[in-house]
C-alpha cells in the first residue's frame, strides 16, 4: 500500500520570502508543487489557458510569441473584479487539474512530505483546509514585503502596495496558520534554521 505523505500549505504574501522557504523545504526533501509555476505554464506560449484567454480577452492580452502579457492583464484585472473572476475561471480548474495529476507522481514516488506552494492559499482557505495536514505562512512587517520586491523588481512603490491590497491581509493569513516563520530581521542562514528546526517538529 502506498503511504501518504505529509501535506503542507505554504503561503505568505509578496516579498514575504515564501519562495525561498519552499527552497528550504526542497532541500530537507520535500516535494515541492508551485501553484504559480503552474500557472505561468498554463499561460506560456501554447499554453493550455491561451486559447480561452484569447476568445475572451482578445488578442492584446497576449505577447507577440503568444503568451500571457500578465502585465496587462494584472491592469485589467486589479481595476475589474468581473474580469478577475473569468480569467480566474479559465486559469485555476487548469492549475487544479495539473497539480493534481503532480500530487499523484509525486505521491507514486513514495515523497514522505508535499508542499503546496500557493500564494493565494489563504484566500481560498476553505478548499485548502481539507488538502493539507498543516498551514505554514512565511510572514513580514509590510513595509519589509514593500522594500524587498522594489529591490528586486522593476515595480513602484504604488504597484506593489496595489498588489499587497488585493491579496488577504497580514491578519487573515496569521489567523490561518498553524505555523508562522517570521522572517523579519534575519539573514538567509537563520531562516534556512527556522525552517529545519519546523521539519523537525514534523517527525519526518
Amino acid at each position: 500500500m502506498i503511504r501518504q505523505p505529509f501535506r503542507l500549505g505554504l503561503t505568505g504574501g509578496i516579498g514575504s520570502g515564501k519562495s525561498t522557504v519552499a527552497q528550504f523545504l526542497a532541500e530537507e526533501g520535500a516535494t515541492i508543487l508551485d501553484a504559480d509555476a503552474v500557472s505561468r505554464s498554463v499561460t506560456q506560449a501554447g499554453g493550455q489557458a491561451i486559447p480561452a484567454i484569447l476568445a475572451n480577452f482578445g488578442e492584446h492580452m497576449l505577447t507577440a510569441d503568444g503568451a500571457l502579457n500578465r502585465d496587462a492583464m494584472r491592469s485589467l484585472v486589479f481595476s475589474n473584479p468581473d474580469l478577475k473572476r473569468q480569467l480566474e475561471a479559465i486559469v485555476h480548474p487548469l492549475v487544479g487539474q495539473l497539480m493534481a495529476e503532480q500530487t499523484q507522481a509525486a505521491i507514486a514516488k513514495g515523497t514522505r512530505c508535499l508542499v503546496f506552494d500557493v500564494p493565494l492559499l489563504v484566500e481560498s482557505i476553505q478548499r485548502w483546509r481539507p488538502q493539507v495536514d498543516v498551514v505554514c505562512v512565511v510572514d513580514c512587517q509590510t513595509e519589509t514585503q514593500i522594500q524587498r520586491v522594489m529591490a528586486r523588481n522593476a515595480l513602484s512603490r504604488h504597484e506593489i502596495e496595489r498588489i499587497i491590497g488585493h491579496q488577504a491581509t497580514r491578519e487573515q493569513r496569521l489567523a490561518s496558520a498553524d505555523v508562522v516563520i517570521l522572517n523579519e530581521g534575519i539573514d538567509l542562514a537563520q531562516l534556512r534554521q527556522k525552517v529545519h528546526e519546523m521539519w523537525l517538529s514534523f517527525g519526518l
